[in-house]
């Protein structure tokens, strides 16, 4: 995803609940790369085979 993309959808996402103090634990994987792998399924559909390696 570029930086400028980036920029415009990250305020749209939730702010999680830890940061807050309000419990729960930290996300173990960064939005960005999260969202990065939704996009690849969808365009590609579910090959798994078709995943890149470094993809959590």
């Amino acid at each position: 995803m570029p930086d400028a993309e980036w920029a415009a959808v990250r305020p749209l996402l939730p702010v999680p609940a830890w940061f807050w103090g309000k419990g729960g634990s930290p996300e173990g994987h960064c939005h960005r790369q999260l969202l990065d792998v939704i996009r690849h399924l969808v365009t590609g559909g579910i090959l798994w085979r078709a995943m890149s390696a470094d993809f959590p």
